[in-house]
């Protein structure tokens, strides 16, 4: 499936997030990561996500299609991540 994760977490907890989020998905701008990702590995990052953020200070938003097929992107200005995963 095709995932698009945000996230907004408290300045002490943002690296690990972001390595957490680059384990699964490519980075596409501060905070905000993209890719395709079978359940199995959505869960998996759900899970490290959650052992890393604190519920009352931090937010994480999720949107899942079945296929990237229907999704169209565009960017205005400097595109900032890449469009291959970090590794």
């Amino acid at each position: 499936m095709f995932v698009l994760l945000f996230y907004d977490v408290k300045e002490k907890r943002v690296s690990k997030a972001l390595k957490t989020c680059r384990k699964y998905l490519t980075w596409v701008q501060n905070s905000v990561f993209e890719g395709e990702l079978s359940p199995a590995l959505l869960a998996k990052l759900k899970t490290d996500l959650k052992k890393q953020l604190c519920e009352e200070e931090d937010s994480v938003i999720i949107y899942t299609w079945r296929s990237e097929r229907y999704t169209e992107r565009t960017i205005w200005g400097v595109e900032k991540g890449s469009t291959t995963p970090f590794f």
